[in-house]
């Protein structure tokens, strides 16, 4: 359903927690380019950060905003996004260009959000077109693309660009397997839940204790880097944006590289059969990075460990009724090949 403003002769939706009206005054005060709102298209919503793509003037943007039930930091997640994606500008990250954003809550109704640029680009989780569906080479590329990526992400001066603060450096490292496990143990706080049954938790978590890197050199972390988090160009096979920055912080950036061993090529599906393998993306990444990849089985160790937490998590909550149970079994059997995985990226490292 739809109902004009004929104040501002724009159309408001309805269910997307979105005041147009707001947002064209927001927008006139920054001198952003003015007119009638047109092509509104809700990319997403309901409980992930809502993302809407609009036309005004002659540029094309995506608007993107908290759930719309907020969760307690859902604002200040979104506020870091904004700074990232800020302080990103010039880099050689490929990142949407952030326009304008409004840290202010009390503008649209208790959501800050902020605006960006639309990138022309797909998501090979959800499509893959020609003449990359065929194409094997350019695959195989695509997979190559993707520790481009991460290098450049990982080459940002975090001094220079003012995100020290984004994390505590100190004892980064040595926090992991206690924050985690702490977070495993929260997780019995939903009722009903009868107890985490996840292979091996204890074993990987003394792996990971007895083998924490000594030093790590301070960098920027997605935190959620893997190919449903990108978007590669259309023409190339390169990415064009990495996506869904809520996650991201200041730690060692061999955690993302990690992240890719834990979710690869799961996450690839079918039809991305000629990515190149997770052996060869780390050996590009090491080839054209400063960092020191030696330990790297160590990272993607961590990230099984991190994950499946993270995944079980979902579980617990639908045995308290505030999931679905199907989504929560699902979960639980991704959680359990997490720690699978682990198991067998510790005795046999990740080929």
């Amino acid at each position: 359903m739809r109902s004009r403003n004929l104040a501002c002769d724009i159309v408001t939706a309805v269910g997307d927690g979105i005041d147009q009206s707001v947002l064209v005054r927001w927008m006139d005060e920054q001198g952003l380019a003015g007119g009638q709102i047109r092509e509104w298209t809700v990319l997403a919503g309901g409980t992930q950060n809502v993302l809407v793509r609009f036309e005004r003037g002659d540029r094309t943007y995506v608007l993107r905003r908290p759930p719309l039930h907020l969760r307690a930091n859902s604002n200040e997640v979104l506020r870091r996004e904004m700074r990232v994606l800020a302080a990103l500008a010039g880099s050689d990250v490929p990142h949407p260009e952030f326009i304008a954003g409004c840290p202010d809550e009390s503008v649209m109704d208790g959501a800050v959000f902020y605006l960006m640029e639309s990138i022309d680009g797909f998501n090979p989780t959800v499509e893959v077109p020609p003449p990359f569906a065929t194409d094997m080479t350019l695959q195989h590329q695509m997979g190559l693309g993707m520790a481009d990526a991460l290098v450049a992400l990982g080459g940002v001066d975090i001094e220079a660009a003012g995100l020290t603060d984004l994390g505590k450096l100190d004892g980064f490292l040595d926090r992991q397997v206690d924050r985690w496990l702490s977070e495993l143990a929260g997780h019995s706080r939903h009722d009903n839940y009868p107890g985490p049954e996840l292979p091996g938790v204890e074993g990987v978590a003394e792996w990971l204790r007895a083998r924490t890197p000594a030093t790590f050199s301070p960098g920027l972390i997605h935190g959620d880097f893997h190919l449903a988090n990108v978007l590669f160009d259309r023409a190339t096979p390169r990415v064009a944006a990495i996506v869904d920055w809520e996650m991201t912080t200041a730690g060692d950036p061999l955690l993302d590289l990690g992240w890719l061993i834990a979710t690869w090529p799961s996450m690839a599906g079918a039809q991305l059969s000629g990515l190149a393998p997770i052996t060869e993306v780390v050996a590009h990444y090491a080839s054209r990075s400063p960092r020191d990849t030696t330990q790297i089985e160590w990272y993607g160790v961590l990230a099984c460990f991190k994950l499946g937490i993270i995944l079980e998590g979902t579980n617990a909550r639908a045995y308290a009724g505030k999931a679905p149970r199907a989504v929560g079994d699902m979960l639980h059997l991704s959680a359990v090949g997490l720690f699978e995985r682990a198991a067998l990226i510790i005795k046999n490292g990740f080929e």
